[in-house]
């Protein structure tokens, strides 16, 4: 299953994921719901700096609630998740659906940049 495909299985099960975002440990990008997820991205990698050195490791998975919803954050080896919810999200639901979607998606490998098409050099045929 790709990348795509986890995250739009997770977001028709999951009625309580708003946003997720696939990505390996450098934040290279593999699906996001989002249309901008380097932000999102950034964020969360500043979120899992700062648990990981109030817990002096790193983290399985994270959850941060805020009175507006809640972030999540699962990690398998090198591949990420993370999503937002609403307020007080079903936690233990929500920690599941991203581990199916992250086990699906299977090693995160981020999207290639697209390739340019090669100019066509015009020949003499093709002048004429």
């Amino acid at each position: 299953m790709t990348a795509e495909q986890a995250l739009a299985d997770l977001t028709e099960i999951s009625s309580q994921v708003q946003a997720a975002v696939l990505f390996d440990a450098k934040g290279k990008v593999a699906a996001s719901t989002l249309a901008d997820a380097a932000p999102f991205v950034g964020a969360v990698q500043d979120l899992l700096a700062a648990a990981g050195e109030a817990r002096q490791g790193s983290l399985a998975q994270l959850e941060a609630a805020t009175a507006e919803g809640s972030v999540f954050v699962v990690r398998d080896g090198e591949s990420y998740i993370a999503a937002t919810t609403p307020p007080e999200p079903t936690v233990a639901l929500v920690f599941y659906d991203l581990k199916t979607a992250l086990r699906a998606a299977g090693p995160v490998k981020a999207k290639a940049a697209p390739r340019r098409r090669a100019a066509k050099k015009e020949t003499e045929d093709d002048a004429a």
